[in-house]
């Protein structure tokens, strides 16, 4: 019995090896290329290109018998090697950022935005000494020091703290508030418009208004005391000559003076 069955299992192994290498042998280059098995498989995923890596050449000969006796799970002649797509990382980590990049958020962290800007509370309206030799009613603005005082008497005035123009665009002299006007339309001038083309021709009234809740015109001129939305731009050198102010110091300010008022701008 015992000389049966190996003699059995003998004449197997032999017609098993006796097929031909060039029969049974599976020629690499013919193959498909192999499916792509994800993780999840009931989600849409996107392409992946597939680089392929010519492998090591076994001693086993190839084929059938390499696939029965090899260490690797399968040879079917090209082992693929994924590279993911620009972008989609799934739950891997990102790359991290080069040098530049770095420099470039650090940059932008430490000027910060301009509209989360603290107001700085030497700029709050308040009631300080007054020395000058303006009378009572009358608007003073300290260009350098970016105040305006509204004098009261008896060696006080009110304080407010205000934006000035930009290098080139400040200037000196006296005039009268010939004007006042409650949320007013602006309409820049051609030599603003001559600098600044993108502009609007016209904007109405309202919140968005670069001219505030209010405007006080300065004789004939295009000057204004006015107020903003941009209330972190107070205590800064801004404007085009104008003169800002917080909308509710500029509210409080138009409510206290009178047309034909005196303004001194130092």
């Amino acid at each position: 019995m015992f000389r049966k069955t190996t003699l059995a299992l003998l004449t197997g192994a032999s017609s098993l090896i006796a097929v031909p290498h060039h029969a049974m042998a599976i020629d690499a280059a013919a193959q498909p290329e192999p499916t792509v098995i994800y993780a999840n498989q009931g989600a849409p995923q996107p392409p992946m290109r597939t680089a392929y890596v010519q492998p090591q050449r076994s001693n086993m000969g190839g084929g059938f018998i390499e696939f029965l006796f090899g260490d690797a799970p399968s040879s079917q002649g090209y082992s693929p090697q994924y590279q993911q797509q620009p972008g989609y990382y799934g739950n891997r980590q990102l790359p991290p950022m080069d040098t530049q990049q770095q420099m470039i958020r650090q940059q932008q962290e430490a000027a910060g935005d301009p509209t989360q800007r603290p107001f700085d509370p030497r700029y709050e309206k308040q009631l300080v000494d007054y020395s000058g030799k303006e009378g009572a009613g009358t608007i003073v603005v300290d260009t350098p020091n970016k105040f305006l005082y509204l004098v009261q008497g008896d060696g006080r005035a009110l304080r407010y703290g205000i934006g000035v123009g930009r290098p080139g665009f400040t200037w000196a002299g006296t005039k009268t508030i010939s004007a006042k006007k409650e949320w007013p339309a602006w309409t820049p001038p051609p030599e603003m418009l001559a600098r600044r083309p993108d502009l609007p021709r016209h904007m109405e009234g309202g919140p968005e208004n670069p001219l505030g809740a209010r405007a006080m015109y300065l004789g004939s001129s295009l000057y204004r005391i006015h107020g903003s939305n941009e209330p972190w731009t107070i205590g800064t050198n801004v404007s085009s000559g104008c003169i800002r102010m917080r909308n509710e110091d500029v509210i409080d300010l138009y409510g206290r003076v009178n047309v034909g008022a005196k303004v001194v701008v130092m």
